[in-house]
């Protein structure tokens, strides 16, 4: 059988930290900033943990695990 293929888009998106969770960049960040508060757009820049009802689609885009 052959390999499965990484989701190319989600390698991109998505980084495995040392525990073994998936961190992922907050969204709002692109464009249209001007009307955002600093204070929201700081807040933004941080990176969050994917929710576990996204786990097992995000592992599966990834091929981690199973």
């Amino acid at each position: 059988m052959p390999k499965m293929k990484t989701n190319s888009s989600a390698k991109k998106r998505f980084t495995l930290t040392g525990t073994g969770k998936i961190a992922r960049k907050n969204a709002f960040k692109s464009h249209i900033l001007t009307k955002m508060s600093t204070k929201r757009k700081r807040n933004l820049t941080h990176t969050s943990l994917v929710s576990d009802a996204d786990m097992g689609n995000v592992k599966r885009m990834l091929c981690i695990g199973k």
